[in-house]
């Protein structure tokens, strides 16, 4: 039978504020402009083998254990809501960062839920499969369908498609992997604490580049001062990508990878060609956003 393939996108938060942490489970709720990038993973399902899951490519190894991975997490979930679920074996190509703030995993996830739903005739917004993305991961439910949109909750409240105009970017990892447990515990709220912070600025459909970088630049990602306390070199790679001339540079989800905004694509990959020279030990990629 015929492989099916997909990619799993990047997934960037142009904006992450943090509202407050909930009484009743402890879990934060945040406010945050998601958009994917160009770059991504690429998985496949070979529906004629039994249910597993083989990984390579450059950041295979810092993937961890095939039995741990949240492919297979979703593709047990879907199965056990499903009855007689067609499944097949997974192959991940892994180029993205791992524990990197751009939701790799959660997207590789995704990118299976899609597939099994191809596969099996259902459609993407099936109630098993939204439940499944949701008990997966926070950030699973917002790249079953990747494209820019507002996120909030826990991640359970999932905006309409808003239809920006791509980005010019360059997205930086320092390579050190950053768990999210440690930045929000450097965080320091208690369960039951609001923040009193900046309202969001309002993000409306169809923006074009100019008013869309206007907007979010007045926003902000919480997490960042935290993530520094965990990984002091995240300040390095910002401070390296404003020198480059960028008209935004701010740190993605929890960590480590940052992005920048550039005026157009030339901007962007001369850019990505001097912190490749200057830092070869980084992962840089230069892409759009949207």
């Amino acid at each position: 039978m015929t492989l099916l393939a997909d990619r799993a996108p990047a997934k960037v938060n142009l904006t992450l504020h943090i509202l407050g942490r909930r009484a009743r489970d402890g879990y934060h709720a945040l406010e945050s402009l998601v958009v994917f990038a160009g770059v991504a993973d690429r998985l496949t399902l070979d529906p004629g083998a039994p249910l597993g899951l083989s990984v390579s490519g450059p950041t295979a190894g810092p993937a961890g254990p095939t039995g741990d991975n949240l492919v297979l997490r979703a593709a047990r979930g879907l199965a056990a809501q499903v009855p007689d679920l067609r499944t097949g074996a997974f192959h991940l190509v892994k180029r993205l960062p791992v524990a990197a703030g751009i939701g790799g995993g959660s997207s590789d996830a995704a990118a299976a839920l899609r597939l099994l739903a191809r596969l099996n005739g259902l459609p993407f917004d099936h109630a098993a499969i939204v439940a499944v993305a949701r008990e997966t991961g926070a950030d699973v439910p917002v790249c079953l369908d990747p494209r820019a949109r507002m996120m909030r909750g826990v991640g359970d409240a999932i905006g309409p498609v808003l239809g920006l105009a791509p980005l010019p970017a360059v997205l930086v990892n320092p390579g050190v992997p950053v768990p999210t447990a440690p930045v929000f515990k450097a965080l320091g709220l208690v369960p039951g604490q609001d923040l009193d912070g900046a309202a969001h600025p309002a993000i409306t459909p169809d923006l074009d580049g100019e008013a869309l970088v206007a907007a979010i630049t007045p926003a902000r990602n919480d997490l960042e001062a935290p993530a520094l306390t965990v990984a002091p070199v995240i300040g390095d790679t910002l401070s390296a990508l404003r020198a480059q001339g960028c008209r935004l540079a701010r740190m993605s989800g929890s960590g480590a990878t940052v992005f920048a905004l550039f005026a157009d694509r030339r901007g962007a990959v001369r850019a990505a060609a001097a912190l490749r020279a200057a830092h070869p030990d980084w992962w840089v990629a230069p892409t759009f956003l949207r």
